[in-house]
């Protein structure tokens, strides 16, 4: 075998891992472009080490151990993502104004594709989907680091303890004990936001509520919008700390502040294992429709209770590999 073609197995053999790794980095850092950032480093690591690898453990194991080192090296300087919700209480409409705060403030949205590996088991398809929901990333970012891996590793990826405590370098009681010590900080935080009950695939009521929730917001028809809206449903727009609760002042900022949305055009994309939607609004510059949000859906009992709106375009819409532009349609 030549260099040329253990070079490219090797290649190969690391990239299979590519899209959960992402998944895991992901979770353990809340942000989709860090998250990227630690699985490149990750393989290249792994890349150049590969001589060293003496396969005691599997390579994905191997693997899974390095990208655990390079998030907690990411993880020290302490900062924790969060949703608006998380940082402030509800803001009345009629003090609404429109504060950012840095990027690394907030948790960031994610396409489903690039981090949910495909999996022909359902049940292991809708715990994935249900750990990278936003309340429980949210919920995860309460955890230090460690502890974060362990219930990531244990809860999510179903690892043995034995096979967790030789990835940190630890005793299984210490793994099961900051298991326990996760689980008491994730069941504190259970009514801080819940994660909404999605089907996966979607039932048809809920792919109903969809079709009708697309009507209603690119008609910008706000009487069937509220109808579509739960009594405690909150609208966030990172990267502007404002948030809305309830449905009559979601729609009166949409009617106000929001206004310049209406005409809209909505484009279905998958995030974070919700329904979610590309939102261009229209571009009376250019003509057609210029992109403005990601927006993430969160939905419980027939109706949405979170609205979700990821505004920083330039970095959202590639990610998403959405184009930049939208021509009108002819008539």
């Amino acid at each position: 075998m030549t260099d040329g073609t253990a070079t490219a197995e090797l290649d190969s053999a690391l990239e299979k891992h590519r899209v959960e790794l992402t998944g895991y980095c992901y979770r353990m850092l809340g942000s989709s472009f860090e998250a990227e950032d630690a699985v490149q480093d990750t393989l290249v690591r792994a890349w150049r080490s590969y001589d060293k690898f003496e396969g005691r453990s599997s390579l994905r194991s191997w693997l899974y151990r390095i990208a655990t080192n390079v998030c907690l090296d990411m993880l020290t300087a302490g900062n924790k993502r969060a949703r608006p919700v998380d940082l402030s209480e509800s803001t009345p409409l009629a003090q609404a104004a429109l504060a950012p705060r840095p990027d690394n403030t907030w948790l960031e949205p994610m396409p489903d594709a690039r981090m949910l590996p495909t999996t022909d088991d359902p049940a292991e398809a809708a715990v994935a989907k249900e750990s990278v929901r936003l309340a429980f990333m949210a919920a995860l970012q309460n955890l230090p680091p460690k502890q974060r891996a362990v219930l990531i590793l244990r809860e999510v990826l179903a690892w043995r303890a034995s096979e967790v405590a030789e990835l940190l370098g630890t005793s299984v009681a210490s793994v099961n004990s900051a298991l326990q010590r996760a689980r008491a900080t994730l069941a504190e935080r259970a009514d801080q936001g819940a994660a909404g009950a999605v089907s996966d695939p979607l039932d048809e009521e809920q792919q109903k509520l969809l079709d009708r929730y697309v009507a209603a917001f690119e008609g910008y028809d706000m009487t069937a919008l509220t109808a579509l809206l739960h009594e405690d449903a909150v609208m966030t727009m990172p990267p502007f700390d404002l948030w809305l609760a309830g449905p009559s002042d979601i729609t009166g900022f949409m009617t106000t502040i929001g206004a310049s949305c209406a005409g809209s055009r909505l484009v279905p994309v998958a995030a974070n294992g919700l329904p979610a939607f590309a939102h261009y609004k229209p571009d009376p510059e250019a003509g057609g429709f210029s992109p403005w949000a990601i927006q993430v859906l969160e939905i419980s009992d027939g109706r949405i209770t979170g609205f979700h709106c990821f505004l920083d375009t330039k970095r959202w819409f590639p990610l998403f590999g959405l184009p930049l532009h939208l021509e009108a349609e002819a008539d």
